[in-house]
């Protein structure tokens, strides 16, 4: 798909087919996942080739200058290829608000890193990550810390699995 970002000061490139995020990828190298919710952004980063994601942190949103700040110096630090963005669509396939706001968030990054970015649907991650911590009977309080980075971990590891197909 072409980018979705068609303004003049663009730099990366949003996807929403894996095949082609894969094509635009070097061989190896880290991607970072991104659940990003109404006031957290969950992370988890992939180890170099790609075939295992981890729980990385989780940013507390605040400006998105700041939010995008910490981001690039983490894409820095770890040497990041490509950003995964979980595309939260309703159970229907429809997009609503949520997935409208994720899409502005990779226009937003498009204009801050060159880098590739795939748009990963992420229906029912974040209860599949509650049910998960329910099941290893982690208290309210630690759900409560882990959840999105554990979604983005789930996101993450989805569009992983993918690409090796």
């Amino acid at each position: 798909m072409p980018n979705q970002n068609n303004g003049p000061d663009k730099l990366g490139q949003t996807l929403e087919d894996a095949e082609v995020f894969r094509d635009s990828l070097p061989g190896s190298g880290a991607l970072i996942g991104i659940d990003a919710g109404t006031k957290t952004f969950g992370l988890a980063l992939s180890d170099g080739l790609r075939m295992i994601a981890s729980p990385l942190e989780t940013i507390r949103r605040s400006k998105f200058a700041k939010d995008a700040q910490h981001l690039l110096a983490l894409i820095e630090a770890n040497e990041v290829k490509g950003l995964v963005l979980g595309l939260p669509r309703n159970l229907d396939g429809t997009e609503g608000p949520r997935a409208q706001s994720a899409r502005a968030l990779a226009r937003n990054l498009n204009r801050l890193v060159d880098l590739p970015i795939l748009l990963w649907d992420e229906r029912l991650t974040t209860s599949q990550a509650e049910r998960m911590l329910i099941e290893a009977d982690q208290s309210r309080k630690r759900r409560a810390e882990v959840i999105d980075k554990l979604a983005a971990t789930l996101i993450l590891q989805g569009a992983l699995d993918r690409l090796r197909q």
